[in-house]
């Protein structure tokens, strides 16, 4: 994998590449960064800081991005499929019609998101935390909620979700 600077990642960005795919990005300071429609398919993002940026449609799959910061990100219809997220603040983002499916969310902070549509089948939410989200026609098909905390999020059809007795559940009483 080739290292890549992210103010060279935003100077190409902007003069119209797209495809950034299998590059480590290194000091990723992009506080309302646009990057819609990117493609960092297989990247691997060390020390990111995004809050507020703008990922709309983008190519994340397989992305690595631990403990990072996207909180108040725009994520709609972003392809996160088995991308690595654990420990990442990703509180307040808009994730309306993203794909999840298989994603590591571990740890993952989703307070007040907004999940509505999105597809997460399969994804490993253990120990995540989902208060106030909107998970409104989410798909939860086989997601792992243990130790979750789901108070107070909306929407929520925990039918096919896999929840023990350590997952807190809208309500505030425990599975």
């Amino acid at each position: 994998m080739a290292n890549l600077d992210f103010k060279a990642l935003l100077d190409r960005y902007s003069l119209g590449e797209r495809k950034f795919q299998n590059l480590v990005v290194c000091s990723a300071d992009g506080f309302e960064s646009n990057l819609q429609s990117i493609d960092l398919s297989g990247c691997t993002f060390a020390e990111a800081y995004l809050p507020y940026s703008n990922l709309s449609q983008a190519s994340l799959q397989n992305l690595v991005m631990k403990e990072g910061n996207l909180g108040d990100a725009k994520l709609f219809s972003a392809d996160l499929s088995h991308a690595i997220l654990v420990g990442t603040s990703l509180s307040r983002a808009d994730l309306r019609y993203a794909c999840l499916k298989g994603a590591n969310l571990q740890c993952v902070d989703l307070t007040g998101a907004d999940l509505r549509g999105a597809d997460l089948t399969g994804a490993d939410l253990t120990q995540a935390v989902l208060s106030r989200a909107d998970l409104t026609q989410a798909n939860l098909d086989q997601v792992c909620l243990k130790s979750t905390n789901l108070f107070r999020a909306i929407g929520a059809n925990l039918e096919s979700a896999l929840c023990d007795r350590t997952t807190i559940l809208p309500n505030g009483h425990y599975y």
